[in-house]
């Protein structure tokens, strides 16, 4: 067959021609020279540079090409792995659910625009390696978005859909000696694109590995290997279920089980078949865990008249995974799952991720006490399951599968045209696609559960793919959130899964004696500033046994590197690219940044997830060990006090507590009495350095604040009040201060010659708003606030003049409905320090506040912030669990984070003091005087930050900006499409808000 059908692309039965059956993914080896290289010599990379030709439609491609005689040297070239879109072809286009042609061409399923469906052939040369030659070979496209033909010397080769998991084919037949030429005809659009609907960047291309294989003369095709525990979870049952194809004549099979030390722990000699079925026990194994992934190593070896043909390698891990009664058990233990969701994604090269990226990931994980990691919404490449069996991470392994924008528009339900749904025209395409996973990951002690996919609603198919799952491989469980759109088909997943449920509603469903176990294979939404309210949902791991953790999302922000009208490289998110219709922002929900470096979300979730809580109450420090295997004897803990933020004295313990268990050590610190603020602080490190940290590595932290009050000490000096016209004078040595009765405020603080005012600060009700608030219509409901900061007027002017002090009060109206005011009131003392009083009174029937702060707008010099609170990342009153109180440095341009679209940004809660200074050391310090407070600096007022939509919209900084809050909203992030921050984190209307703190010269 020359040229196969087109329409094969508009068929969802017709999804793989002359493709091989799926297989384990394991590797071989044809020598004992390769095996410890790590190198297979009958492998041959196709990876690198390729000619390529794009056209908007497959009427436009060159005639032919894909025949022998095609000469293609005067094309273009495009690397591989990679994506069109990547690579200056096609259009880069983000949407969350709506079908990339929505609004554009009326279709319904499995149909596409023909006419419309960009296509591009890649095309290559080469020769056969010598070590491959004469052998049995194949091809292995391990990744290809959406619908691939391709031919090899001229004749057609193969058919494959399914992006996410290899297509394979077997070349013998159509190679020659010498040089030969392959052509992959790769199309954007298929009917598999209405089950590839998932909330990502819609690319297209050869963005995984390709590669020849070679067979040897016998050859391990396929290995199922049962790894379980038993006898108390002490002994491990080992099966061995291998498929041998080739000449297998007095061919045996050498059986060998190592450990981490490579000592054979179990030894076996069999004669080959062509299915090689082994089960035995090996006696005292070390388990499998996400703490403990303790790993053999199963070699088998074909061997022929004493020559060895080929060798398997195989990594597993023994462990045991069930539900009993209600609960979901790893080795005989209740689990939590601490997951994240994590998209494959680069933010320049999309969803081709190379190792470096994986590593950086997976080690990023560890190090944030993340322990479960949900495949979204795809099977991933083959490596990370090695890199999760080896630093241990459970898995959910997630069918690719999504149909979102057939059965849900605007967020409404509405299947009427949902596919798969049960459809018996798609039923096998699933059932494949299913199987395919299952096949390649079946071996990975990593992964604990098969998900079949993601927000496809529900229906017979789906059924059949859960079945499936479960008939093939009992010793795993099924996932699939769907069915709670669809209860008909409960029977479909085996646990309770929800996404974005509030713990509220979780906790109604835990109430109600339920027979499956709960998960949120979706919870906190970390779009943006966000992540506020965690803990309301790891607190019920101890309420509820069948609360079992979940999954935030997500782990990367998908954001994609461009051009701005400057030529700097700038992260652009959906609709920069002119794509149409986008979901924009919307995939910037990652607590980590598209560069890969952290954002101040991870803090919390670091804290949040630790199993190692640290209690200290009185001098008495509690170690919980919520580990369920592993003590925390190859840990450390440091015991630390600092006197108003600086430390004064430090230990180190080696506390040994098991696992499940909770231990007290009494007189930890010893006794001060010098007055002051103490910090009692106890840390938890690394003992030994480990695959993802080095030894000494903070793992954790608990703290304790005491005070030891001292007597209040005023300095002595005389004031001169100056009663102008427009203005208040007040004079002291070295200083001189103005109030503007025209401002209503503060006009001039003039310290030993230098002023650090430059506009009369101005009191605000809001913030520039988070992608949250946006999500909730924030805005809408809490509008007037923004402008009753910007448009108040002070009506009202008090002077109260004493021996050692004068206070200077402002009266400010908003232009709120009513007579709705607040107060800012000034005193000043001989030692030039000014006590800033804020008080809102509260009043009824206005919406909650988004703020109450004291704006100031200082010299851009003044960029140097050094404060005494909650740190060192930004924290807010529903996200600082995380936070440690101590001395931190930052800058105002630091201080930053950089959100996809600018919002508010790094606020501080439990201020004690804060300095922002020069680079000689002159500023302000604002110190707490009745209680702490919140305070953020920033180059940028929360206007120009409400304005802008992208960082690089943010003009270079005139000013540096210090805010001091009486007290903020948190920010949420149950969902950000419309879950408010929880009532508990508001500042609402009808109660008081008042501050004071003080502000000097330094």
């Amino acid at each position: 067959m020359e040229k196969p059908l087109l329409d094969w692309l508009q068929k969802p039965d017709v999804f793989s021609v002359n493709k091989l059956a799926a297989h384990s993914d394991h590797k071989y080896y044809v020598s004992q020279a390769d095996y410890k290289d790590e190198n297979n010599s009958l492998k041959q990379s196709l990876n690198g540079t390729w000619r390529f030709v794009y056209a908007k439609n497959y009427r436009l491609l060159p005639e032919k090409f894909y025949t022998e005689d095609f000469d293609f040297e005067g094309l273009d070239f495009i690397q591989v792995p990679g994506h069109f879109q990547t690579q200056g072809y096609d259009q880069i286009h983000y949407t969350n659910t709506a079908y990339s042609w929505d609004g554009k061409d009326e279709l319904r399923p499995p149909y596409v625009n023909m006419e419309d469906n960009p296509v591009g052939v890649y095309f290559k040369k080469f020769e056969v390696n010598e070590s491959l030659a004469g052998k049995p070979i194949r091809i292995s496209f391990q990744g290809v978005e959406t619908a691939f033909y391709f031919w090899v010397n001229g004749k057609f080769a193969g058919y494959a859909e399914d992006a996410f998991t290899p297509s394979e084919f077997d070349l013998t037949e159509f190679l020659q000696e010498g040089e030969n030429t392959i052509a992959v005809e790769v199309f954007k659009h298929s009917s598999a694109s209405w089950i590839e609907d998932q909330d990502m960047w819609r690319f297209t291309g050869i963005f995984r590995d390709v590669y020849l294989y070679a067979l040897p003369s016998a050859h391990i095709n396929d290995l199922r290997i049962g790894q379980d525990l038993i006898n108390g979870f002490k002994d491990g049952k080992l099966e061995i279920d291998a498929d041998i194809i080739g000449d297998l004549d007095g061919v045996s099979v050498d059986i060998k089980l190592l450990d981490k030390n490579g000592k054979a722990v179990f030894e076996d000699f069999k004669l080959s078949d062509t299915e090689f079925v082994l089960e035995t026990e090996v006696k005292d194994v070390l388990a499998w865990s996400a703490e403990e992934p303790n790993l053999y190593t199963l070699e088998l070896g074909l061997v022929k008249d004493g020559t060895l043909i080929e060798i398997v390698s195989q990594k597993l891990g023994f462990r045991h995974f069930e539900l009993s009664g209600g609960i979901m058990k790893l080795n005989g233990k209740r689990i939590i799952f601490k997951g994240v969701n994590r998209h494959e994604f680069d933010a320049r090269r999309g969803h081709a991720v190379t190792e470096e990226d994986m590593l950086w990931d997976i080690k990023f994980m560890k190090q944030h006490n993340i322990n479960a990691v949900r495949t979204s919404h795809y099977p991933n490449q083959t490596r990370w399951y090695e890199l999760c069996d080896e630093y241990g991470l459970y898995m959910i392994d997630e069918t690719n599968l999504e149909s979102h924008g057939s059965w849900q528009k605007l967020g409404q339900l509405e299947p009427s045209w949902n596919v798969p749904g049960s459809l018996l025209e798609w039923q096998e395409n699933v059932l494949d696609r299913a199987n395919s996973m299952y096949q390649r990951d079946k071996n990975h002690p990593a992964v604990l559960i098969w998900s079949c996919g993601n927000e496809s609603y529900a229906g017979e198919d789906i059924l059949a793919m859960a079945d499936f799952f479960r008939a093939t491989d009992p010793s795993r469980i099924v996932h699939y959130e769907g069915v709670f759109w669809n209860r008909d088909f409960e029977q479909i997943s085996d646990m309770e899964s929800r996404m974005y449920a509030k713990p509220a509603e979780i906790e109604e469903y835990l109430k109600s004696n339920p027979k499956k176990p709960y998960i949120s294979c979706e919870y906190m939404h970390a779009m943006g500033n966000s992540v506020g309210g965690m803990h309301l949902y790891t607190e019920l791991e101890d309420k509820y046994d069948q609360y079992q953790g979940g999954f935030i999302w997500d782990f990367v922000d998908q954001a994609i590197y461009k051009k701005d009208n400057y030529g700097n490289d700038v992260l652009g998110y959906g609709g920069d690219f002119d794509d149409r219709q986008s979901d924009y922002e919307f995939s910037g929900d990652g607590i980590v940044f598209a560069n890969r470096k952290a954002s101040p979300k991870a803090q919390e979730v670091k804290f949040l997830y630790s199993n190692i809580k640290l209690l200290i109450k009185d001098g008495t420090v509690t170690v919980r060990n919520q580990n369920l295997f592993v003590s925390t004897k190859n840990t450390y803990f440091v015991a630390h006090v600092k006197l108003d933020g600086k430390e004064i004295w430090s230990k180190r313990f080696d506390w040994d507590v098991p696992a499940g268990k909770e231990e007290s050590f009494k007189e930890v610190f010893p006794a001060f009495t010098k007055a002051g603020e103490y910090t009692y602080e106890v840390t938890q490190h690394l003992g030994q350095k480990t695959l993802w940290a080095d030894a000494g590595y903070e793992l954790t932290f608990g703290q304790e604040v005491k005070q030891i009050e001292a007597e209040e000490v005023r300095l002595g000096g005389s004031l001169t009040v100056v009663h102008g016209d427009v203005n208040i004078g007040v004079k002291g040595d070295n200083f001189q201060i103005l109030f503007s009765i025209a401002e209503g405020g503060l006009s001039s603080y003039k310290y030993e010659g230098i002023e650090y005012i430059t506009r009369t600060p101005k009191t605000s009700f809001w913030r520039a708003m988070t992608d949250n608030d946006r999500g909730s219509k924030h805005g809408f409901e809490r509008g007037m606030w923004l402008s009753a900061g910007l448009y108040q007027q002070h009506v009202d002017m008090k002077l109260e003049e004493n021996e050692d002090s004068v206070t200077v009060a402002f009266i400010h109206q908003l232009p709120l409905p009513g007579d709705i005011k607040h107060t800012v009131s000034y005193t000043v003392y001989p030692d030039g320090t000014v006590e800033v009083h804020l008080s809102y009174p509260g009043y009824e029937g206005l919406p909650s506040l988004p703020a109450y702060s004291y704006d100031m707008k200082l010299k851009k010099q003044y960029n140097k912030v050094k404060f005494y609170g909650m740190g060192p990342e930004e924290n807010y009153w529903d996200r600082k669990h995380g936070a440690k109180l101590g001395i931190y440095e930052t800058t105002a341009q630091d201080n930053l984070t950089p959100y996809l679209v600018p919002q508010e940004a790094g606020n501080r809660t439990g201020v004690r003091w804060m300095e922002v200074t020069d680079q000689s050391g002159h500023g302000l310090k604002v110190s707490a005087v009745s209680r702490a407070f919140e305070a953020s600096v920033l180059p940028y007022s929360q206007y120009q930050l409400e304005d802008a939509k992208h960082q690089e919209e943010l003009s270079n900084p005139q000013y540096t900006w210090l805010r001091v809050f009486a007290g903020q909203m948190g920010v949420g992030g149950d969902d950000s499409w419309g879950a408010p921050v929880h009532e508990e984190f508001w500042l609402k209307a009808d109660q008081p808000l008042d501050l004071t703190f003080a502000i000097k010269a330094i």
